[in-house]
C-alpha cells in the first residue's frame, strides 16, 4: 500500500489520551517532554493534530479560549510542533490555516519564535509587543517589600477572578480556577483588606515558572514574585512584556538572566485586550 500524502492526513482534535504522544512530539524536536503543561492544556483548551500512519502524530497544536462559551472573545495558539521527518513539509502551514479557519471571527493571539514568525506573518498575524523570558535562582535583596504576600485560599477566588478579568480584559475563569491543582504555589498580594495582586508559580521540568503574573503595579509584582522564590529552591522562569523594563531590571539585578525573546502576535485585533500595565506574565506562552 502506498503511504497517504501529509496533504491528505485528516485533522482531528486531540485529548488527553493523546497526552504522550503530544510529548513524544515535544521530544522529537528536542524540546522537553512538558507532559504537565501539555496535560494542562489539553483540559483547558482544545488540541488540535494530524497522525502519523506510523504511528505518533505528525504535527499538534493547542488553541486556548478566553470570554463567552458560544462566543469566544479571544483565543491563544500555542504549541505548534511538526515531526522533525516531516518538517518543511507545509504541515504547520496547513494546521494553522486549519486553526483559523475553526475559530471563525474569534481574534487569535499567539506568542512567535523568530523562527516560527515568518509563517504567521504569512498568515495574516501582527507583531504587536514582546516578551523576554528570563531564567535564574531568584537572589533576595534590596528594601523589603511594602506588600504583605501570602498563599491564596478559596475564599480569594472571587477577588482573583475580577483582578484578572479587568487586566486580561476578559474572562479566563476556566484557567484561574486549574490554578491550585497546576501549580505548587499560588499566592496574593493584599493591602488594607484587598487583593492588590496575584501569581502562581508551577513545575517544569527543573523550573518553577512564573504565571499568570497580575498585579496593580510593579512593587507588587515584585512583592509577588520575592515571595514565590522564597517558598522554592528551584530556578524561576517567566516571560515578562518588555514594556515592564523596571521589573525586568529588577529580576535581573537578582539573578534571573535573559533567555530569549517571543514576539506577541495578533489576529483580527490590533491589541490585546485588558489593562497591559498590570499583566506582566502569561501564564505560559502556549495559553496566552
Amino acid at each position: 500500500m502506498s503511504t497517504p500524502s501529509l496533504a491528505s492526513l485528516p485533522i482531528r482534535r486531540l485529548t488527553l489520551r493523546d497526552l504522550a504522544a503530544c510529548a513524544d512530539l515535544s521530544e522529537d524536536r528536542g524540546w522537553p517532554r512538558e507532559e504537565h503543561k501539555w496535560g494542562f492544556l489539553l483540559t483547558a483548551g482544545k488540541g488540535y493534530g494530524i497522525d502519523d500512519p506510523d504511528g505518533g502524530l505528525v504535527s499538534a497544536c493547542v488553541v486556548t479560549e478566553y470570554g463567552p462559551h458560544e462566543h469566544p472573545a479571544l483565543a491563544a495558539i500555542g504549541m505548534v510542533l511538526v515531526a522533525e521527518r516531516h518538517a518543511r513539509q507545509g504541515v504547520a502551514r496547513r494546521l494553522m490555516r486549519h486553526v483559523v479557519s475553526a475559530m471563525a471571527a474569534t481574534p487569535l493571539t499567539l506568542h512567535a519564535t523568530p523562527y516560527g514568525r515568518p509563517l504567521y506573518e504569512e498568515l495574516g498575524f501582527k507583531v504587536t509587543g514582546r516578551a523576554e523570558m528570563v531564567r535564574g535562582h531568584f537572589t533576595p535583596g534590596g528594601p523589603e517589600p511594602k506588600v504583605a504576600t501570602r498563599a491564596a485560599t478559596a475564599e480569594d477566588l472571587a477577588a482573583i477572578l475580577r483582578l484578572d478579568e479587568q487586566a486580561f480584559g476578559t474572562d479566563r475563569t476556566h484557567i484561574v480556577t486549574r490554578l491550585p491543582a497546576f501549580a505548587d504555589q499560588l499566592r496574593v498580594a493584599e493591602e488594607d483588606g484587598r487583593i492588590v495582586g496575584y501569581a502562581a508559580a508551577w513545575p517544569n521540568m527543573e523550573t518553577h515558572v512564573v504565571g499568570p503574573l497580575i498585579a496593580r503595579d510593579t512593587s507588587v509584582a515584585q512583592a509577588l514574585i520575592a515571595s514565590l522564590a522564597a517558598h522554592t529552591d528551584r530556578p524561576l522562569r517567566t516571560d515578562i512584556d518588555v514594556r515592564h523594563e523596571e521589573l525586568l531590571a529588577w529580576v535581573k539585578a537578582r539573578g534571573l538572566a535573559s533567555v530569549a525573546f517571543n514576539s506577541v502576535m495578533t489576529y483580527g485585533i490590533t491589541e490585546l485586550p485588558g489593562d497591559w500595565s498590570r499583566r506582566f506574565a502569561p501564564v505560559t506562552v502556549a495559553a496566552g
